[in-house]
């Protein structure tokens, strides 16, 4: 069910950009920011789908829901690109409020799906315990594959076919799913509701903890040691709980440039490849939003590579059952996600020389003289940077929080993204209006006058500046070793 979600997700998001500044006819920076905004709305309602999975519903019933709303919402999204005779305004808030409901849909679905996967191996089980971390590297493994598939079909049935049958094969795909999900529904090990509301439980834990911070400050001597002692054993696991939490903000902080970079693969890397010559053979030209599969293909092909030979080769020097600790593994995605953004720096540059150098500036619709090869670096750098941190986190966020809130540690991870995209849509709007006003915008919507080279210089710098702070952060946080319970 992750993969066909997946599959119709970025079946939508990653032409996106084509359908709006085509289709819709917005201009690139407006269909930028839309975007943006679309996906950090996708990332962040995934924190009131686990509050509700893990405060109500549960996840199996949460999964079954969303699944159910996603359908709803791809069968709107396709009717809205088929409803010509609408007056474009109305086609227009039609075809959001389709995205939207797409956007509800996975922030109950997101949290949920990965979690229940993991919740299959008990932790006090070493053997499944160890399959588990690799239980991670595959479930991504899987899902790049649906995602791969997605776009290699879906971006050429939507640039040369149909955009009414490219997000209805989506919307064909969940449907599937939902009955493949539920078939299954027997077979599952589940993890019961806990008594107490677990969001409740943090609640009181955070009043516990600025209760013990106010008592410190004040001095013992305010209150009566007898209550104390009784208050006392009941409040101190509710103050450590809500110290682990906030030992995670740092980490999550950190990787919020990773995220801002992360957006723009599907977006201004997508425009930046299609004004490049994108023909293999004499009859075939590659679409703009395919080029994102060589992200799926590099990270297809190096998480067996990881799993199977970087592992167990960092084993024999750590110790350590995963190799390397979840803090370092993000890391290092950290650093070849700046390497990326250099890289795609140095491209936009020697297209733009050639822009020039051919008087190609005012021809924005002639194929530049550059072979779409020369952005495979970019990409494949950023599928294997997703390899170590997106992945990472994944795991950090599932292992770093109490049992019964594990749905509420993933949409954490997801709302990193989430933040990360509206970052990305306010540096676009920022710098397009600013560079406007004193000459040709940074996003032109003639990418032969723009400048997407300073933007990825400057994501760049931001990028370094957040390696260089993370080993410092990394190294002072502490573990958590968690028991569960499983039925």
């Amino acid at each position: 069910v992750e993969i066909a979600e997946r599959s119709a997700y970025y079946g939508i998001s990653l032409n996106l950009i084509t359908y709006l500044t085509g289709r819709l006819h917005q201009s690139t920076a407006a269909a930028a920011v839309a975007i943006n905004a679309w996906s950090g709305v996708a990332s962040m309602l995934p924190l009131i789908g686990a509050f509700i999975a893990d405060s109500y519903l549960g996840r199996y019933r949460m999964i079954a829901i969303a699944s159910g709303l996603y359908v709803l919402g791809l069968g709107m999204l396709t009717l809205s690109t088929i409803l010509t005779n609408l007056h474009t305004h109305s086609q227009l808030i039609f075809f959001y409020f389709s995205l939207y409901l797409v956007a509800f849909a996975q922030g109950g679905h997101k949290p949920c799906t990965q979690a229940f996967g993991a919740d299959q191996f008990d932790d006090d089980d070493p053997d499944e315990s160890e399959a588990r971390s690799s239980f991670f590297n595959w479930w991504y493994f899987g899902m790049n594959v649906g995602i791969i598939a997605s776009l290699l079909t879906l971006s050429y049935v939507q640039d040369n076919v149909s955009w009414g049958l490219g997000f209805g094969i989506p919307c064909i795909l969940m449907v599937v799913a939902l009955v493949v999900f539920l078939m299954g529904t027997r077979t599952y090990r589940y993890y019961l509701l806990e008594e107490e509301n677990p969001f409740g439980r943090v609640g009181r834990a955070f009043v516990a903890l600025v209760r013990s911070w106010r008592a410190s400050w004040w001095g013992s001597s305010r209150r009566n040691p007898e209550s104390n002692k009784a208050a006392g054993i009941a409040n101190d696991a509710l103050v450590q709980e809500a110290k682990e939490v906030i030992r995670l903000i740092p980490i999550w902080a950190s990787c919020l440039i990773y995220a801002t970079v992360f957006a723009q693969s599907s977006t201004l890397f997508t425009k930046q490849g299609s004004t490049l010559d994108r023909r293999i053979g004499p009859h075939f030209k590659v679409p703009p939003a395919a080029l994102q599969s060589f992200i799926g293909v590099s990270i297809i092909v190096f998480i067996p590579i990881y799993d199977r030979v970087l592992i167990p080769i960092s084993r024999k020097f750590t110790k350590l059952p995963s190799g390397i600790t979840v803090l370092q593994r993000i890391g290092v995605g950290m650093l070849i996600s700046t390497m990326s953004m250099i890289i795609a720096a140095l491209v936009e540059k020697k297209r733009l020389k050639i822009v020039r150098n051919l008087s190609l500036i005012n021809k924005p619709k002639e194929p530049v003289p550059m072979s779409l090869w020369w952005l495979v670096p970019q990409y494949v750098l950023f599928g294997v940077a997703d390899v170590f941190t997106v992945v990472g986190l994944q795991e950090f966020f599932y292992d770093q929080l109490p049992d019964g809130l594990r749905s509420l540690g993933l949409a954490l991870y997801l709302s990193i993204f989430g933040i990360g995209s509206f970052i990305s849509s306010f540096l676009v709007s920022i710098i397009d209006g600013v560079t406007e006003k004193n000459g040709e915008s940074w996003f032109s919507n003639n990418l032969n006058r723009a400048h997407l080279d300073y933007f990825y210089w400057l994501l760049a710098g931001f990028s370094a500046l957040g390696v260089l702070v993370y080993p410092f952060l990394a190294s002072a946080y502490v573990y958590k070793k968690k028991h569960n319970s499983v039925v």
